[in-house]
Order: C-alpha cells, then sequence, then structure tokens
C-alpha cells in the first residue's frame, strides 16, 4: 500500500485561526499526513520562525507540500522562498493555485486570513493539493529558478 502524502501546516498569530480549520478539513478528507509547525495560539508571534520550519521541511522530502498562512500570505512566502528548493506562491483564488502547482511546481501555498475567507481558503486548498506539475515546457522554466538559487 503506498504512504499517504504528507502535508504541512503553519502559521503566525495572524493565521492561527484559519490554520486550524484547514488542518481539520485536510484530515477529514483522509488522504494526506498533517504536520502542524504552530502556531498554537493567537498571541504575537514572528512569522519568519513558522516559515522556517516548514519550508526546512518540505524540502527533506520531494513529495512534500506546505501551506503557510499569515495575515497576507506574503511575508510568508518571502521566508520560504528564501530556501532552496522552495516554490511558495501566494494565492487568492483557485484559479492561481491550479496554475502555481500545475505550471510552477509550488511546493508551499501561502495564503493571508485577512484577506481570503474560510470558504475560499478551503477550495484554494483543495485545488492546491489534489493538481500535479504538468512538466513539458515548464520544466525548462524550473531549471532557470534552481539555477538563480545559487545566484548573489
Amino acid at each position: 500500500m503506498k504512504a499517504m502524502r504528507a502535508v504541512a501546516l503553519a502559521a503566525d498569530h495572524a493565521g492561527f485561526m484559519q490554520k486550524a480549520r484547514l488542518i481539520e478539513h485536510i484530515r477529514q478528507q483522509g488522504l494526506f499526513e498533517v504536520v502542524d509547525f504552530g502556531t498554537d495560539t493567537e498571541d504575537s508571534t514572528d512569522y519568519p520562525d513558522f516559515a522556517k520550519k516548514l519550508a526546512v521541511w518540505v524540502v527533506q522530502e520531494p513529495e512534500r507540500q506546505g501551506i503557510l498562512i499569515c495575515g497576507t500570505g506574503n511575508g510568508m512566502a518571502m521566508v520560504a522562498n528564501k530556501h532552496r528548493g522552495i516554490r511558495a506562491a501566494v494565492c487568492r483564488s483557485e484559479y492561481e493555485a491550479r496554475l502555481a502547482r500545475q505550471h510552477n511546481d509550488a511546493n508551499v501555498l501561502c495564503l493571508g486570513q485577512r484577506l481570503t475567507g474560510d470558504g475560499l481558503a478551503v477550495a484554494i486548498v483543495d485545488v492546491f493539493l489534489h493538481n500535479v506539475f504538468e512538466g513539458g515546457r515548464h520544466r525548462l522554466r524550473l531549471s532557470k529558478i534552481r539555477n538563480m538559487e545559487d545566484c548573489p
């Protein structure tokens, strides 16, 4: 039997509530092993700490995916994309999530709890987790991105 794919979630205080709801939704599907990197309260925290933990975990295995949530998603994406092998995308629509997976092979989804309601967040997560990279012409572009990871 094939092992379940793993997905990790992490949030700062501004994304804590949405993270909790998304974890519950993903676990109910029974298709993914879910890892929670915190935070566990709405007390003020620093988003770089949580984004780093998740990014380091994601790059350890090629099949892993992550979801980061803060107020806008931008701070989390900036931190995650500092890590070699991470392709984090801020998505505010199902269409963006689909193309982030199919064309960019994004392995981290970033959401903004202050900008994206829970219903839409669930739909975006489902699209992100259930789409795959198309390959083809997009492989060359990803190769160019990988080559930039060593730029000063």
